[in-house]
């Protein structure tokens, strides 16, 4: 769409077209709230008199009568009043225009065209975010400004691209609207992260330097230890969806891009989270391949460990702990230790091992359009009490240059997460960074990108397996990698999403 403004056109009769069905939705919620309203108001003078005497009032039979009517049947009309959804009309429509709105190459694209824009004619972000543009007029009536959201959105797409320079000055035109004043959802500390990190990859280590000391006040006042935060999102406590981002998450039934496999029986996705986007499918596992998952994987299960560096012998790892315990390099040993971060047991399983651990593997490739000849093998944990997996990172990050040598593979790109059980509390799987929860249901999956496009780690992804309070947790994961993705690309394979 971005690239013609013809096109763009009728994305307005589009978007008008939507104001006028959600004008209608809320008359009807004001139509029902009005016939609530006068049901209070008529009720709340009749009880008033009523009790005042009882027994009087009840003496006569038609009060008695009519209280019979009212609570055996009236109150039973309301109850299904104020359960009834308004909103359905305005949701079909916005399903089926959804289908032809823009779509995220759109508002990349978008965002690129206003920075070349920026460039090319000298503008500040100043005069851009206020809308004063060479040739148009104060009295313009669209004239249009840039809120503070607008503004970090064209700085993180600037961020993923590495364009530290637009970076930079569209978190400082975002950070000087927060400090006028605008109220925004955007925190003051997300802003200096970003800036910070981008004036610094400039080499001007003195700005860097003040915006960090800057950050780090805020985060004295503002930021729990991430323990602290982690805990807290276990308990359910401190999730950060407003209402405003949640209205933006939607369900539907996906094929990718009309797949062979999935063009009849598509499946059923629904996004779970927007930054980063988190996206789960529903009822992507069957019953029969998770018991045959988990057969295969108890006979081999260990405690996850760590090769300690100093020792070189293995440990228990007590950051995750789930039933093979994931291993870990120990820096006083140099020995695998068990990692006491994770308390888990955990078994990989390879696809020439079961035709069913090879259909996983498809099924993942199809949906996701990434190629998985280069992921690593299944993995299949099970956390028992108390099992959990502290906060930590799928990718290997720039002080972790060797994390996959072995492998040769590059970094991992995706992690896609099976839910093979419920849990009956606990075992939820949170993003301390931002205040994300994505609790475990048996039959679903789970999937994000590790790497933003421009194969930077997105330290957005920081997650941890909460501690399992009640019941018994299995998951099984795939983390595909960045080789072959390219290859799929150029010939014209599935596109990455």
């Amino acid at each position: 769409f971005f690239t013609s403004i013809g096109q763009m056109t009728d994305l307005l009769f589009t978007e008008k077209d939507l104001v006028t069905s959600l004008k209608d939705y809320i008359q009807a919620e004001e139509r029902k709230l009005e016939q609530v309203k006068q049901w209070a108001e008529k009720l709340d003078s009749l009880t008033s008199i009523a009790t005042q005497d009882p027994e009087g009032f009840l003496g006569h039979p038609v009060n008695a009568f009519k209280l019979m009517k009212r609570l055996n049947t009236e109150w039973g009309d309301l109850e299904n009043l104020v359960l009834k959804d308004m909103s359905d009309g305005f949701i079909s429509n916005l399903t089926i225009q959804r289908q032809h709105f823009p779509s995220d190459e759109d508002q990349t694209g978008a965002a690129k065209a206003l920075l070349r824009l920026q460039d090319t004619y000298q503008l500040d972000t100043q005069s851009i975010s206020t809308g004063d543009l060479p040739g148009t007029s104060v009295k313009l009536p669209y004239r249009s400004t840039l809120t503070v959201e607008d503004c970090f959105e064209l700085g993180r797409i600037a961020y993923s691209e590495s364009d530290y320079r637009h970076t930079e000055v569209w978190m400082a035109q975002a950070l000087k609207q927060l400090d006028e004043g605008e109220e925004s959802s955007v925190e003051p500390v997300m802003v200096l992260d970003y800036l910070s990190y981008s004036v610094y990859q400039q080499g001007e280590l003195e700005r860097a330097l003040d915006f960090t000391r800057r950050l780090l006040e805020l985060g004295e006042k503002d930021n729990l230890p991430e323990k602290k935060k982690y805990e807290q999102l276990c308990r359910g406590e401190g999730i950060k969806m407003t209402p405003r981002r949640q209205s933006r998450l939607f369900c539907r039934y996906y094929d990718n891009n009309q797949h062979p496999r999935y063009l009849l029986g598509p499946v059923k996705q629904e996004d779970e989270w927007d930054r980063p986007y988190i996206i789960r499918y529903h009822d992507i596992i069957s019953e029969w391949e998770i018991e045959k998952v988990k057969e295969l994987a108890k006979p081999r299960l260990r405690r996850a460990t760590i090769s300690n560096p100093v020792t070189g012998v293995l440990e228990t790892a007590q950051y995750r702990i789930s039933k093979r315990r994931a291993t870990v390099h120990d820096p006083q040993t140099g020995q695998l230790t068990t990692a006491q971060y994770r308390v888990s047991k955990s078994a990989w399983l390879t696809a020439n091992e079961h035709s069913v651990v090879d259909h996983i593997n498809q099924r993942i490739e199809d949906l996701t359009g990434l190629d998985v000849q280069t992921a690593e093998e299944l993995q299949v944990a099970n956390y028992g009490v108390g099992g959990q997996y502290e906060p930590h990172f799928d990718f290997g990050r720039k002080d972790e240059p060797d994390a996959f040598k072995e492998l040769g593979t590059g970094n991992r790109i995706a992690t896609w997460l099976f839910y093979m059980s419920d849990v009956a509390a606990g075992g939820a799987t949170v993003f301390p960074e931002v205040g994300a929860v994505v609790r475990p249901i048996k039959g679903t999956a789970v999937f994000w990108y590790n790497l933003l496009p421009s194969g930077e780690g997105d330290y957005s992804t920081r997650h941890a397996a909460c501690p399992v309070l009640v019941g018994n947790k299995w998951v099984s994961n795939k983390w595909i990698h960045e080789h072959g993705q390219e290859f799929r690309r150029r010939c014209g394979l599935h596109e990455m999403d």
